[in-house]
């Protein structure tokens, strides 16, 4: 079984196409709450309300960090999305927390991030440009096989 996190920009389906594409494969997935007023407003839901933004914010960012520590931590592989929408500095931050746990990395992301992300790409095992080529890396890495 490979356990495999999922990081990174929630506005397209890139998740869902990996795990429809590994289908099959010894795989588990595991990734942040990608519902992104959940995410925002976990801490004050659970924790209480904040009249400063930057408290309702940092409380959300310390909760989902539980959540986003475990996954992490109990990866074998880390996948990090990074998309077109916005900056997705928390993205960066997790690329960075892996592999500084030394997990194996996997940067998913168009060309014109290329110079941006250039220390990002260095500490990764692969950079793709697209879910596919995610899905192959795992087959590869559970199968010994090559794509046809």
């Amino acid at each position: 079984m490979l356990n495999v996190y999922l990081s990174g920009e929630i506005h397209t389906d890139w998740r869902d196409q990996i795990i429809e594409g590994a289908h099959g494969l010894d795989v588990e997935f595991s990734a942040p709450v990608t519902d992104h007023g959940a995410s925002d407003d976990c801490g004050v839901a659970i924790l209480g309300a904040e009249d400063d933004k930057f408290w309702h914010d940092r409380k959300g960012a310390m909760v989902n960090a539980i959540r986003t520590r475990k996954g992490i931590e109990e990866a074998d592989v880390v996948v990090v999305r990074f998309g077109d929408k916005y900056k997705q500095w928390n993205a960066a931050f997790d690329a960075g927390y892996a592999s500084a746990m030394g997990k194996s990395l996997i940067i998913l992301q168009p060309p014109e991030h290329d110079h941006a992300l250039k220390e990002v790409d260095a500490a990764a095992l692969a950079v793709t440009r697209e879910p596919r080529q995610v899905v192959e890396i795992l087959r590869y890495v559970l199968e010994g096989t090559l794509p046809v």
